[in-house]
């Protein structure tokens, strides 16, 4: 390696590390396409550049004691931390870890989107997966007021490319503006194909919202706060895939119920895996109401959250 070459490489590195920036936006600094820094941030990862150390602690008696509290396939529990971020990443990690090991050939792959998710796929660009004959598909509808980089088409192919494998994407919103535009995608030919494929799922991949401020319908901008609050006269505690559910995980009827593009809770249910990703205070009523509810039978999550939600 050049002394040039690896000054590039430690300049992408801590743009996109240190200083969060974008792929996209780091492209456009530096005069390139977002997939020769995808390239760079791999390139830096297999020659040392850019390391990923996580503390090491042994969770193992609080992930025993969530699998047998609430029936959990597994719960995988990583380290606390105030930096939210560095907690994501290390969910990440863990989520990787498991795709690792339960991915296999002919298999249905389904993602939400959402910042947890993105940390994983993230990750997945730069380690080495094993490749697999698989297909992943979007579990909902596409956000349409955010940067491309988390709508949730980009997501799937990200992780599709990481594990070699087929990209299917949906060509809809999350939530439509009426019903009558809902009832004209779900006659189409795209959808008739996703939702086809969702009822073949072999593994879910979603995070998990509060009905506060961290809930995707508030970050993507098509509801205002004010909105997502007000949700709490109807029992609703979290949302998973733009579906809101109360603190037994049963789905709650809103105004916009009829307008989400989506799979269905009862999917997921019975899915081999179903795996959510979430940590922090403020989503332990929605983690608790999706792990009730069985929505989810694998838990990636944080010390902090884990004994939090024990404890209740």
């Amino acid at each position: 390696m050049t002394p040039t070459e690896k000054r590039i490489l430690i300049k992408v590195s801590n743009m996109y590390y240190i200083e969060n920036m974008k792929q996209s936006d780091i492209a456009k600094r530096l005069g390139v396409k977002r997939t020769t820094i995808s390239k760079y941030l791999k390139r830096a990862f297999e020659r040392g550049i850019v390391k990923i150390n996580i503390e090491n602690e042994n969770y193992e008696d609080l992930e025993a004691a969530m699998e047998k509290r609430f029936g959990l396939k597994e719960a995988f529990i990583v380290s606390k931390s105030y930096d939210l971020q560095a907690v994501k990443q290390y969910m990440a990690r863990a989520g990787l870890n498991l795709l690792r090991r339960i991915v296999a050939d002919n298999q249905v792959i389904g993602i939400a989107w959402g910042t947890s998710v993105r940390e994983l796929v993230r990750l997945a660009e730069i380690e080495k997966v094993p490749r697999i004959y698989a297909d992943f598909v979007p579990l909902d509808g596409g956000p349409e007021n955010i940067d491309s980089e988390f709508h949730v088409n980009t997501l799937c192919y990200q992780l599709a490319r990481a594990f070699e494998s087929r990209c299917h994407y949906i060509y809809a919103p999350a939530i439509t503006r009426t019903v009558e535009i809902r009832q004209a995608i779900i006659q189409d030919v795209n959808y008739e194909k996703i939702s086809a494929f969702w009822d073949r799922l072999d593994i879910g991949i979603v995070g998990i919202g509060a009905q506060v401020k961290s809930s995707n319908l508030v970050w993507m901008g098509d509801f205002g706060r004010e909105a997502i609050e007000s949700l709490s006269k109807t029992g609703a505690v979290g949302e998973i895939c733009s579906v809101f559910f109360d603190s037994k995980g049963r789905e709650v009827h809103t105004d916009f119920s009829d307008r989400i593009i989506a799979v269905g809770l009862d999917t997921l249910r019975n899915l081999n895996y179903s795996i959510g990703m979430a940590a922090s205070r403020e989503k332990v009523s929605a983690i608790l109401g999706a792990l009730r509810g069985q929505i989810i039978n694998v838990l990636i999550t944080d010390e902090m959250t884990a004994k939090i939600i024990l404890n209740e």
